[in-house]
Formats: C-alpha cells, structure tokens, sequence
C-alpha cells in the first residue's frame, strides 16, 4: 500500500539527516497517514479513507467532505476519490434537478 494521502497527494520525501559533525545520511520524511471514517451527506453513508491529518483539518475547514470533494483537484485525488467525488456530484445534481 502506497503511503500517500487519498485526498491531498501528501507523500514520501526524501532527504538527509545532519549530524553535528555535518555527515550527512539519507532518511525519509513520513506524511502522517490514519484511517478514518467520513460521512457523506450527499450519498448518506460512512466511507473509509487513508488520509492525513493535514487533509482532515482540510475537510473540516471546508464543512464536510462532500465540499472538500467538490473544489478538490482531480490530480491530487486517488482513484477511489475521484470515484467518490463522480458520485458525490452526480446525486447532488439529481438532488437539485426536481
């Protein structure tokens, strides 16, 4: 499993450790990934995501994931985003329709 964000694109870095001496090694900056369970008001259920908890306060900010969804960019969203935010748009556009 890839350690990257589903719905901000937040991966890996690389970069080096520095010692007093000023040697330098290589290390790895890990985003700081959990599983968590969102709800989304437009398909009225629980999803499951691997984010971080940058892209948590993120969806907190905008007022749900369902608004996160929907001014998120498609690049930086995981094939099971860009699922959702399909899903997500299409009942909110039938919802309006009537």
């Amino acid at each position: 499993m890839a350690r990257r964000c589903e719905l901000t694109g937040k991966a890996v870095q690389a970069g080096k450790n520095v010692s007093h001496a000023n040697n330098r090694t290589p290390r790895r900056f890990l985003p700081n990934l959990s599983q968590v369970s969102l709800m989304s008001e437009a398909l009225g259920e629980s999803v499951r995501l691997r984010i971080t908890s940058h892209a948590l306060r993120a969806v907190e900010r905008q007022g749900g994931l369902d608004n996160f969804l929907a001014k998120a960019r498609d690049e930086a969203l995981s094939t099971k985003a860009r699922r959702l935010k399909r899903a997500v748009a299409k009942r909110r556009a039938a919802a309006a329709a009537p």
